[in-house]
Parts: C-alpha cells; structure tokens; sequence
C-alpha cells in the first residue's frame, strides 16, 4: 500500500464516525501522508453577531484538517495542544480552505500547520497543532 492509499483509507475510516465534521458541513479535499486540505462554505448558521464566520467554526476547520493529516498513517493519533491566531473574518458565502501539513514528527509526538485561506486566497487564520499517538489503528492492516 503506498502513502497516499494508506492516508486515504486512513480518512475514509475516521470520516465514516466523524459526525461532528459532517455536521458543521466539511468536505474533505485532499489527503496524503502528514497532509490534509478541508473545506467549507460559510453559511448563515457559522456566523457570529457581528455577521462574519465565527471563530469556533473556523478554529473547527482547521482542527479537522489537523485531525485528517496527524492520523495519515493509520496511526491512532489526537490533538494534544492546539493554537490558533485570527488575521482576517470569514464572511457569509465565502468557501474556506484549511491546508494541514506535518512540521515535525518524532516518536509519539507531531507538530503540524494549518493555513486556512478563503476563495480569494486570502489568510483568514493560522493554527498550529501538536499530535500525541495513541495505542490503536484507524482500519485493519
């Protein structure tokens, strides 16, 4: 199996108990090894009331995007420490992008990026998460 099928079907197992993604209304885009590309379109029910996408929303996205990128490895994997940092608002219509790739994986432990970015390619944040393996496999290999 090579990287890339191993990260896909890695994907499909976690997206198939994966409620709360589906509920928010994500689509995954792309997935490979220590990488992973979700999207969502800004609807009335994601903002917040100063009308722009509210920042749980979007710190949600780009923790699913993490979450889909950590876990490519058919590795058991979960967020041990997240951060995030706001530059610029989601607004209503608007589809958002999270780009998750790996910086650093050692032993149990990762680091990974999240740039989420609207249609535009505008930044509208940057999240940085760190990864904690777990005992388990997401699918029988």
């Amino acid at each position: 199996m090579t990287p890339k099928e191993r990260a896909e079907k890695s994907a499909a197992a976690m997206w198939d108990n994966d409620k709360a993604s589906k509920w928010v209304g994500m689509a995954i885009t792309n997935v490979d090894e220590g990488v992973a590309t979700l999207a969502l379109q800004v609807q009335d029910h994601h903002c917040n009331g100063h009308g722009i996408c509210h920042g749980g929303v979007i710190f949600t996205l780009a923790d699913s995007a993490f979450a889909f990128a950590c876990n490519s490895r058919n590795q058991a994997t979960v967020a041990q420490h997240n951060t995030i940092s706001y530059i610029a608002p989601g607004q209503l219509g608007d589809t958002l992008r999270a780009d998750a790739r790996e910086v650093s994986l050692s032993g149990r432990s990762g680091i990974y990026d999240v740039t989420v970015t609207n249609q535009n390619n505008v930044t509208i944040a940057e999240f940085r998460g760190m990864s904690r393996a777990i005992k388990g496999q997401l699918f029988q290999e």
